[in-house]
């Protein structure tokens, strides 16, 4: 296998509390975990790896070291060294490798404490039980139950175009996708005071994550400093490792980003991008204060970075809220969002909103790395939002989380576990449950239970006290009954 490119990695803070080599590890297992870094692949060298990041080839080599102690790269005499082919720690946290056989499908997570509680694990058991062949019971899942979504409603729109045949089905489509739902997603933007037009502001993805993805490769480059809110959505860390920038946390309150924090690191840093989640915010469920809305737009254009807004949850919103888009008008924040919570998450269909000179630049991107995105399913949740059933939909489904969230709040203050600033809207509780929350997510996959500790949300892995859990909880008595024996253990 190839070898990994050097611009992959940034150089470490020499001012920062880890040591040089403590901040190199952590870098490189993170990657790992994040199968950035895939098994087999050779690191670069010794020199190359200290030239690039201006450390001494001592700092690499006892990295590389510890590393290879630690389980996660294999030493070669004479050819350097290796993602391992089993990546699995010395202290247990295995990292899961695909099982063979079984036409290509993965061996069922086993309960055990042996198990790496990483992003992957987490993602695995999470859709192996939305597909009905899990064995563990997940708590803090971002995809609602499918009885709570309408099927029926999907059913009538995909035989609707069908039906019709569509010439332009047989072919690759637009890049910036399918012209009538973009008109449809900007009538929708002019609705909470975004201005866009449909033919120069928006272009289609495949998915949040992929608009994410077609951000940083059209605006960043190795090296550059992306900053994130912390906690955050754990999914985007990924695509920030495989773009090979510099990661850097911003604290989140119940109002947004701390503004003196994200004011320290862009005097320090210089960021190139913000990635901001400002409505119904994934964990905590806040949302973003006016003044704080205000402040955030005036320190990117005193230090000139873009801001990427994420506005997936906006639905379970009850309205009024502040999006920083609407008061930049897309100039330099761009908005991204999609259908995933309130009509299918398998259509995988979003959008992306953004000033005409970046978007055209952004599906030039998307067209040279992936031609275009499927006009089928993009027509489906068109003629899904033209027919009226989508926004009752919609009220439904808020009502319903809003419902279960309420219940879910109660029976954790049962539990004498309360929760300080409880959010308003949104289908996560981000609960402080005053111990190491990967232990606790470690006893509750004893007990069949899938919690996402704090620790997968953090851009720094560092241990956390918190963990996220899904208000749908709350309706499955067994699932409750589960958190109830897992909170209430030590």
């Amino acid at each position: 296998m190839a070898t990994i490119r050097v611009d992959a990695f940034v150089a470490p803070q020499r001012d920062a509390d880890q040591s040089l080599v403590a901040q190199l590890v952590a870098m490189v297992r993170h990657r790992i975990e994040l199968l950035a870094l895939r098994p087999g692949s050779r690191l670069p060298s010794i020199r190359a790896m200290a030239d690039h990041l201006g450390v001494s080839r001592f700092t690499v080599v006892e990295a590389y070291e510890q590393l290879c102690a630690q389980g996660w790269l294999q030493a070669r005499r004479g050819a350097g060294f290796y993602v391992a082919a089993r990546a699995v720690p010395h202290d247990g946290n295995a990292l899961a490798v695909p099982a063979e056989g079984g036409q290509g499908e993965r061996a069922a997570a086993p309960a055990d404490a042996a198990q790496p509680l990483d992003v992957r694990w987490l993602l695995e058991n999470t859709l192996r039980e939305m597909g009905g062949v899990g064995t563990l019971r997940p708590a803090s899942s971002a995809l609602l139950p499918g009885d709570w979504l309408d099927a029926t409603m999907l059913a009538e729109a995909t035989r609707s175009v069908a039906r019709v045949p569509h010439a332009s089905l047989l072919g690759y489509g637009s890049a910036q996708g399918y012209l009538p739902l973009r008109r449809t997603v900007a009538e929708h933007l002019a609705s909470v005071g975004v201005p866009a037009d449909a033919q120069r502001n928006l272009v289609l993805t495949s998915g949040v994550t992929h608009a994410v993805d077609l951000v940083l490769r059209a605006l960043t480059r190795p090296g550059d400093t992306v900053l994130v809110e912390d906690p955050a959505w754990f999914l985007v860390f990924g695509r920030l490792a495989a773009a090979g920038v510099r990661v850097l946390g911003v604290p989140r309150t119940p109002h947004g980003p701390d503004l003196q924090v994200l004011e320290h690191l862009a005097r320090s840093w210089r960021p190139r991008l913000f990635l901001v989640n400002s409505v119904v915010h994934n964990p905590t469920g806040h949302s973003l204060s006016p003044r704080t809305a205000h402040a955030l737009l005036k320190l990117a254009q005193e230090h000139d970075f873009y801001v990427l807004e994420d506005d997936t949850y906006a639905d379970l919103h009850p309205g009024g809220a502040i999006r920083l888009a609407a008061l930049d008008g897309l100039e330099r924040v761009l908005l991204t969002s999609g259908y995933s919570k309130t009509l299918a998450a398998g259509l995988r269909v979003a959008w992306l909103a953004g000033d005409a000179a970046l978007i055209a630049q952004i599906t030039d991107v998307k067209l040279l790395s992936g031609l275009t995105t499927p006009e089928l399913p993009e027509r489906v949740v068109h003629t899904v939002l033209g027919s009226g059933q989508y926004a009752r939909q919609v009220q439904r489904v808020r009502q319903r989380v809003n419902e279960a969230r309420v219940q879910l709040l109660a029976f954790l203050a049962e539990l004498g576990y309360g929760v300080a600033q409880p959010p308003a809207a949104g289908m996560f509780v981000w609960l402080d449950c005053r111990q190491d929350s990967e232990q606790l997510a470690r006893r509750a996959v004893q007990r069949g239970l899938v919690l996402a500790p704090g620790r997968l949300f953090s851009p720094s892995q560092a241990p956390s006290t918190h963990v996220r859990i899904s208000v749908a909880a709350a309706q499955e008595p067994h699932t409750l009954a589960l958190l109830r024996q897992v909170l209430q253990s030590r």
